[in-house]
């Protein structure tokens, strides 16, 4: 291998370190996550153990309603248990130097509540109150990777491209999921 390969090499080494290092969440922010995280697990798990087991109506135990949201509840505390594990290890390797937000920082908590508005939308403003659940859900989809890649299709001006691309996602995603709902699981939508 000649010198110039072996630089070469050991630069985008380098490179890839640097953009693996800018990656990475701050034990910090890794904290308070996995704490809403394990919140979020705990009141899916008690809002699952409060539903009607139907004990009347002779249901099988495997089938009752809340099962499944109180094992995935349980999984999102186990989940977040681990993740506040691992971001107090890290905390406690590293020296008690402030961590100044970083325009990356910033982007990323615009990001969140941008999500968390969009659900949160979803769920009280859009299912129940007049659309049907696959026009709501179309809607949901659309709207949200419209905006989460709005600055990315900016930048390699492919807007329309972009909202195509939403809006075929959006629809197939609200079809599929109304269908699997309503003919396999038997559930009926709003």
């Amino acid at each position: 291998m000649t010198t110039d390969t072996a630089h070469s090499a050991e630069r985008a080494a380098a490179e890839a370190e640097a953009a693996a290092h800018a990656r990475k969440t701050s034990p910090r922010a890794d904290l308070w996550q996995s704490l809403g995280w394990i919140a979020l697990g705990i009141a899916t798990t008690i809002g699952s153990l409060r539903m009607d087991r139907l004990e009347k109506q002779d249901i099988n135990p495997y089938t009752v309603p809340g099962l499944l949201p109180g094992f995935l509840g349980g999984t999102i505390v186990f989940f977040g248990l681990l993740m506040l594990y691992r971001s107090w290890r890290r905390l406690a390797k590293m020296p008690h130097v402030p961590h100044p937000r970083t325009e990356a920082d910033r982007a990323e908590m615009r990001r969140m509540w941008t999500v968390l508005a969009l659900c949160i939308g979803f769920a009280g403003g859009l299912v129940g109150h007049g659309l049907h659940f696959w026009l709501a859900a179309t809607v949901f989809v659309t709207v949200t990777i419209s905006l989460l890649q709005f600055a990315e299709r900016t930048a390699k001006n492919q807007r329309r491209r972009g909202l195509a691309f939403a809006l075929a996602v959006g629809l197939g995603a609200g079809v599929i999921i109304t269908l699997v709902f309503q003919e396999f699981f038997l559930v009926r939508l709003p």
